[in-house]
């Protein structure tokens, strides 16, 4: 009883300290911060980039949308936003020769369950059929074997075109997909579904959203440890144990009647609001390492509490990710107090300094239309700093080192 109520009083004493230090930063100018999206972007893109984005049929994707508009606000969006920013973009050429990099424009997430998952049986078999596409109508595939094309794949597991680890695991990515550049929100090192060169990016969290929750910036963060969430999945993981490799379940076992942690299952209308009365949210793996809730938080000045070995983070590069968050090892998760009421208070003031300054939130959004240094730019920065290639990566003139085979054109 006496440690509880020690740890309460350190924590008034800490909340009116961070109360202050969030209000300090809402009444300053903020200056540019080492590590943050300002420093990468030194040479502007566009100046680099030409890409030549595919005119397929639309039944790959704007008749997606026009079927089920559910696509355009869900997580995986960031593959329809990315084809319409391209399709007005000064990067765009009609040329195909001048281009140093091509765009096929598939919505595989845009094909919807009742429920609004993705039908991943159908997603492998859609791509498959507009790579052929590309490749029977222009050259350009062929050429390089698709080494200078790029894809857009929000899926939980990428290019692998599955929920769940073990069954994309057994998949790999795609036969067609392995020289071609991955745009993708699954990022984790050392995993089948992540092959070298590919760009991690944010999932899509619609902007105006965003904008039309923001509460007062000087309300109290009155919330210790925030999170609302599964803890376990009883239909895809009937026997417990696989799901988040049960890191979750032990959240809730271990703290579910901890008064400093705010859990729960229920995902309250006021959920943004209530981020933004949080100190840390908890961003533990679920079936994929990532989750919307990691760029939720950052958005809403939530220090994210990231629970999930081995994870890459989108734009690790751009944004200062062991800056601004907490990086907990899943074996640890029992040890969450120790850890977190052990950050000095002088340390959680400057993760917050930091979380408040735009550029961050700028770079994991998809703002329509877009703006300096968005997640739209971020991408394009990774991939003009592809160039040039290696000269391996073409052809002779004339000679097509792509064979289209049956072994090929099968997904699995």
């Amino acid at each position: 009883m006496r440690i509880r109520k020690w740890i309460y009083l350190m924590l008034c004493s800490s909340f009116f300290l961070i109360i202050y230090g969030t209000r300090f930063l809402t009444s300053h100018h903020h200056k540019k911060i080492q590590g943050s999206a300002d420093d990468v972007l030194k040479v502007d893109p566009l100046e680099r980039l030409k890409v030549f984005v595919y005119d397929i049929p639309e039944e790959y994707n704007k008749k997606l949308v026009q079927r089920d508009s559910r696509c355009l606000k869900n997580m995986f969006a960031a593959e329809i936003y990315m084809h319409r920013y391209l399709l007005s973009s000064p990067i765009r050429t009609l040329n195909p020769e001048e281009a140093n990099w091509f765009y096929t424009p598939v919505y595989t997430t845009c094909d919807l369950t009742p429920m609004g998952h993705p039908m991943t049986y159908n997603s492998p078999h859609m791509m498959t059929s507009a790579i052929q596409l590309i490749a029977l109508k222009w050259p350009y595939w062929n050429r390089t074997d698709g080494a200078d094309h790029f894809f857009i794949v929000p899926h939980d597991f990428g290019a692998c075109f599955h929920y769940q680890e073990d069954i994309a695991i057994q998949r790999g990515i795609l036969k067609l997909m392995q020289k071609a550049t991955l745009v993708q929100t699954f990022g984790q090192r050392n995993h089948v579904c992540l092959k070298g060169g590919s760009v991690i990016i944010p999932p899509y969290i619609p902007p105006k959203k965003v904008q039309a929750h923001l509460i007062p910036p000087n309300t109290p963060r009155s919330i210790f440890i925030y999170f609302r969430g599964l803890f376990y999945d009883a239909v895809n993981d009937p026997q417990g144990g696989h799901y988040a490799r049960g890191t979750r379940a032990a959240l809730w076992e271990k703290f579910k009647d901890n008064f400093l942690f705010d859990i729960s299952t229920d995902h309250s209308r006021t959920y943004y609001e209530d981020i933004q009365r949080a100190v840390f949210c908890l961003c533990p793996l679920g079936w994929a390492p990532w989750s919307p809730r990691l760029v939720e938080s950052v958005l809403f000045g939530c220090i994210p509490v990231i629970i999930a070995d081995d994870i890459i983070l989108p734009f690790s590069d751009a944004i200062p990710w062991h800056e601004i968050g907490v990086f907990v090892e899943e074996k640890n998760v029992p040890n969450l107090v120790k850890i977190l009421t052990s950050i000095p208070i002088d340390e959680i003031l400057r993760k917050q300094r930091l979380l408040a300054n735009p550029s961050i939130k700028q770079a994991l959004l998809f703002p329509q239309p877009s703006q300096p240094r968005d997640a739209f730019h971020q991408i394009l920065n990774v991939l003009a700093r592809k160039l040039p290639y290696d000269d391996g990566v073409f052809g002779k003139p004339g000679v097509e080192i792509f064979k289209w085979t049956d072994e090929i054109l099968d997904p699995w």
